[in-house]
């Protein structure tokens, strides 16, 4: 595989990422420099690691994955979602936050979620012969510079919209979900 090719792949998987990592600036009310940081590296080692699960996993059990990735990753998000969207209507304290995207547990329900895809990818990597360090490199770089963009976008518009934001974060995450899911059953 050429790297643009690659780049491309990387782009593609990491549009999930950015998704959930605007929402994470948007309802992370008081987010420092190194919890966007370690947002940004933890959906890059998901986005980069979930390859190397597949290549390893092998063709042989593609079939069997493929019957239920895409669940797991619309029940995740529906759940992260709907807890969003929760505690945007109930918040009454607008300096408060519902979700605390430094939690590592919750950052990486998310970050798996949002990675699901790319385990499928990985399948075929090793189907196609493609140096998998090299593939893997170009997935983590592309998703750590747009989940980092995205959150640094986030903190903009949050701060714009204060609590109204978490609602329509969770709409995304769970439109995300009901997108992965779609794609799999249609």
């Amino acid at each position: 595989m050429q790297i643009l090719t690659l780049l491309f792949t990387g782009i593609g998987l990491s549009i999930d990422s950015l998704a959930a990592s605007l929402t994470a600036g948007a309802v992370t009310k008081r987010i420092g420099i190194l919890t966007i940081l370690k947002v940004a590296f933890v959906f890059a080692i998901f986005q980069g690691g979930m390859p190397i699960v597949g290549w390893l996993l092998g063709s042989s059990f593609k079939n069997i994955i493929e019957n239920f990735d895409h669940w797991v990753a619309f029940i995740l998000l529906l759940g992260i979602g709907g807890k969003m969207i929760y505690e945007g209507i109930r918040q009454n304290d607008k300096d408060s936050v519902g979700f605390n995207f430094s939690s590592n547990l919750f950052l990486m329900c998310v970050g798996l979620a949002t990675s699901i895809d790319a385990l499928i990818v990985g399948i075929g990597f090793g189907l196609l012969s493609v140096n998998i360090w090299i593939a893997i490199s170009i997935i983590g770089i592309t998703t750590f510079i747009f989940s980092l963009s995205g959150i640094l976008l986030g903190k903009k518009l949050g701060n714009s919209f204060n609590k109204s934001i978490e609602i329509f974060g969770g709409i995304i995450l769970i439109g995300l979900g009901l997108k992965i899911l779609l794609s799999h059953t249609i």
